[in-house]
């Protein structure tokens, strides 16, 4: 017995952050796990594209438009997308993680909601309409499959694979992608998708979840397509009478095949869908009260007024109200005319008990039906018969003939007509516009001018088309033809005072690059190794935005510059060298408190600081010399000891003529005294 096998991207690590969990769901374009964010530690959603779609542009293109679509949107009905990028050659996007299930799973387990659960869940799913249509997204996807119920209570919708802008209301042929069941009929004759189309679907969809099933059914989809084209939706009453009338309403509108019938956002339906919610809440509320205690005939055994089976007054009651009771099943909302109800039901008990919600509106029972009085001839009731059956054979014929012509009418609209098919040229990126414009224009389409954001692109030049190159749009279609308006400004994170591999991450994150080599400077206030500023292309700090892409150069901080005073003029000199810097000696002074060839100062050029540049240093001499005491001594040696102490001489040349003949009487400065070096020291001398 082999085992089955196993997902090879269970347990795997994606973006070096998501670690994958478990398999949600597979998809046409991707499949959907459960994923932990190791970094900020929360469970997530992560939605990897099938690696055989990898290599097709149109596919990465639709990937990428739904996290952006998405992204956009900042509301609590919209499933919120946190992360999109690309591992090797696998494109993902990350987004909330919501247990629970989705209203096709719903509908499946109930067949059909009421309708207080129905305007719940459309309040909660035209409210995120509300939202992508204010910011002119088209979701042009709206189905049960898209609409998610959270084990908490909360209602999102999600996939925005196929929106598009409203400014590029052109749908083409990848708007088909969408289901058929809820495609609305000028996506399905014209190619047009604005945000009625999505109308439409919300429409399609709360006629399901009231009635239980799709309005239109075919065994191919080109006869439920025929049927969106041609017919009208009808009313959820006529299959469950139960239905109020406001929300008749609500359907009837959403659902007009004319777009311009219909409200022309989900705002707009959302304000009168609030509206009918509380009037129709409040009249069912009222209508089962008045019904608790209304007067209605007894129940038998029969399950008709009297007390048993057979009872005479149980034949009267179906005599009189059968065929009535069979038109208010059949979703009759208009009583009978009123007539006088037999005898034999008139008899009037309290019957109370719990009703539902048929029975709540059908407060009023419609009066009895008088029976015939005379039997029909059997001969002339077969001729009848025979009669229409000859009516029904012509009538079937004209049904024949008029799907065998709505059949080629079909082919020739789907072939050569207004909904066959043309593939879009592929543009060259870079190229100037009118270039693309004669390529597109060539094969018969017409073009709208759109711009998008590029980092690579230069201001002015195409980046491609929407729909793009290779995509296949029906004939006469519109295609945008997207030019550059440089790359978008995006937030810069906080990246002074950080490490240099922590700015470098953070930048990278935001998606910037980093410029290298990164600059260096000495500074004092900001660790060795870490950020002290982050330049733009300009040479200038970079402000509160950037442009998406572009190079980020680093500054970061050498340390302080070396504590050198105090250290031997050869200390400050090497240690100075070690860090990439020059030292040359300025002064020598003399100094009270620093020995002599110690450093007592060091002066830096202005800051910044740079390695190589030169810092000058000032050197003590030592204390100031005192001038000796040579009172008494001759000449030449007065004059030799004053010299050997750092002292100039102010003397009587006549003692220079005989230096051992006189003796020193007095010196000015006075001897004991310390005075500068160099000082001139006069000296009297006795007999003088």
């Amino acid at each position: 017995m082999t085992s089955a096998p196993t997902d090879p991207m269970l347990d795997r690590l994606i973006d070096g952050r998501y670690q994958v969990v478990s398999r949600i769901a597979r998809g046409g374009m991707a499949t959907v796990y459960v994923a932990n964010d190791l970094r900020l530690d929360r469970r997530v959603a992560i939605k990897i594209m099938h690696g055989h779609l990898a290599d097709d542009e149109a596919f990465r293109e639709r990937f990428v438009q739904e996290a952006r679509s998405a992204a956009r949107l900042a509301h609590p009905n919209v499933v919120s997308v946190f992360d999109q990028g690309q591992d090797d050659e696998m494109a993902f996007m990350v987004m909330e993680y919501l247990p629970g299930m989705t209203l096709r799973d719903l509908l499946k387990d109930y067949g059909r909601l009421t309708t207080e659960q129905t305007l719940d869940i459309m309040e909660a799913v035209l409210g995120g309409l509300a939202a992508a249509h204010k910011a002119g997204i088209v979701h042009r996807d709206v189905k049960p499959e898209n609409v998610l119920l959270a084990d908490d209570g909360r209602i999102k919708i999600g996939d925005f694979g196929l929106a598009r802008a409203a400014s590029a209301n052109t749908a083409t042929g990848q708007a088909l992608l969408g289901t058929i069941a809820y495609l609305s009929p000028e996506l399905l004759t014209r190619g047009v998708a604005d945000a009625r189309s999505d109308i439409y679907a919300s429409g399609i969809m709360m006629y399901e979840m009231l009635v239980g099933e799709q309005p239109y059914k075919g065994e191919q989809p080109m006869q439920i397509a025929f049927q969106h084209a041609n017919d009208t939706v009808p009313a959820p009453s006529f299959a469950h009478p139960s239905v109020p009338p406001e929300v008749d309403a609500i359907v009837i509108w959403a659902t007009s095949r004319n777009p311009d019938d219909r409200p022309h956002d989900a705002r707009v339906m959302l304000d009168v869908l609030l509206e009918a919610e509380t009037t129709a809440t409040a009249s069912i509320a009222a209508t089962a009260a008045m019904l608790r205690t209304s007067v209605l005939p007894p129940l038998g055994a029969a399950g008709r007024p009297g007390g048993f089976a057979g009872d005479p007054a149980a034949a009267a009651y179906d005599t009189a109200y059968g065929e009535v009771e069979t038109e208010v099943l059949r979703g009759a909302r208009v009583a009978a005319a009123p007539a006088k109800a037999s005898a034999a039901v008139a008899a009037p008990l309290v019957s109370p008990g719990v009703l539902d919600e048929t029975t709540a509106h059908a407060s009023v029972m419609p009066p009895p039906v008088k029976p015939s009085a005379r039997p029909r001839d059997p001969v002339n009731a077969l001729a009848d018969r025979t009669k229409r059956r000859r009516k029904r054979g012509w009538w079937i014929l004209a049904l024949v003939l008029v799907l065998v012509a709505a059949g080629g009418g079909a082919g020739w609209y789907f072939s050569a007509g207004p909904g066959g098919q043309v593939t879009v040229p592929t543009v060259a990126v870079g190229s100037a516009p009118a270039d693309a414009v004669v390529a597109v224009t060539a094969l018969g389409l017409t073009t709208t001018d759109a711009t998008a954001n590029s980092p690579t692109v230069p201001v002015g030049a195409v980046i491609g088309t929407d729909p793009s190159g290779g995509s296949s749009v029906l004939n006469g279609s519109s295609v945008a033809i997207i030019t550059s308006i440089g790359p978008a400004q995006l937030p810069v994170p906080p990246l002074v005072g950080l490490s240099e591999a922590a700015a470098t991450q953070a930048a990278t994150d935001a998606h910037f690059t980093v410029a290298t080599p990164s600059q260096t400077q000495f500074s004092s206030s900001v660790d060795k190794g870490n950020v002290i500023a982050a330049l733009g292309t300009d040479g200038n700090p970079l402000g509160p935005t950037y442009a998406d892409q572009q190079p980020v150069t680093f500054v970061v901080s050498l340390g302080g510059i070396p504590a050198v005073d105090g250290m031997s003029a050869d200390a400050a000199n090497a240690a100075l060298v070690a860090v990439g810097l020059v030292s040359t000696v300025g002064s020598t002074d003399y100094n009270d408190t620093v020995a002599a060839g110690a450093v007592i100062s060091h002066e830096v050029p202005a800051d910044p600081v740079h390695t190589g540049a030169t810092i000058t240093l000032h050197v003590s001499n030592g204390p100031e010399p005192t001038v000796p005491d040579v009172t008494g001594q001759s000449w030449s040696k007065a004059k030799a000891a004053l010299q050997a102490a750092g002292f100039t001489l102010a003397y009587n040349q006549l003692a220079d003529l005989a230096p051992d003949a006189f003796s020193v009487r007095a010196t000015d400065p006075v001897a004991g005294t310390r005075q500068p070096g160099g000082t001139k020291v006069t000296v009297s001398f006795s007999g003088f």
